[in-house]
């Protein structure tokens, strides 16, 4: 068995050439990515989609509100699903950053809880109007429109008029990021940005309801 001081030495000895061997490939790396950074120049709204079947779309949408506090650059939600819950990221953003961010809670819970597409239909159209007034204020920079997919899957809102009016009347330096799952293909197309969540596990499917802090 080789002896203890030995094998430190022999460490200890290597680990420079070590050390100069990362340094040199961090290096090229760096150029490489200098180069690739040179190339990009100018500011640009962005049409961002969070989808997929797997939890996090709402959770990256809110992450990046956050984001936009912290900026102090002003920013709005608007939720489609989502009216009466009592999120965490509610009352942070209306306790704490109303000044910045504007938060409505537009939808009346899940169809299956409605029950009454006429009444889901005339929430998610009141939904769309208050997102269009806040997307043409060019005051505000990012605005989220939560669980939207959601109600164009629907056909609770026209994909059609949805898509213009991002594409004709979004202010130039204006983001929108829509969520939810089963986002359209012409949706993903006309999108800077798609990010597809990938169910892997999830712990309702053992049993567990959700809880605050994870999905709330």
């Amino acid at each position: 068995m080789p002896d203890t001081a030995d094998t430190a030495d022999t460490t200890t000895l290597e680990a420079p050439d070590d050390l100069a061997r990362h340094a040199g490939k961090m290096a090229k790396k760096k150029a490489a990515r200098d180069r690739i950074m040179a190339g990009k120049s100018g500011d640009k709204g962005l049409l961002i989609v969070h989808t997929g079947s797997g939890k996090g779309k709402s959770s990256a949408g809110f992450g990046m509100i956050l984001r936009c506090i912290a900026h102090g650059m002003p920013c709005a939600v608007v939720q489609f699903i989502k009216g009466a819950w009592d999120t965490g990221e509610r009352r942070l953003i209306e306790g704490q950053f109303g000044h910045l961010c504007a938060f409505h809670a537009m939808g009346e819970g899940f169809t299956w809880e409605t029950q009454d597409k006429a009444r889901d239909i005339a929430a998610a159209r009141a939904a769309w109007e208050k997102a269009k007034e806040l997307i043409r204020n060019p005051a505000i920079r990012f605005v989220l429109l939560d669980e939207i997919n959601i109600a164009l899957r629907y056909d609770y809102l026209d994909l059609d008029e949805v898509l213009a009016f991002l594409r004709d009347e979004r202010p130039l330096l204006t983001h929108v990021c829509l969520t939810g799952r089963n986002a359209s293909p012409a949706l993903i197309d006309a999108a800077d940005l798609v990010t597809e969540m990938t169910l892997v596990k999830h712990p309702f499917r053992s049993g567990i309801k959700g809880q605050p802090g994870v999905e709330f």
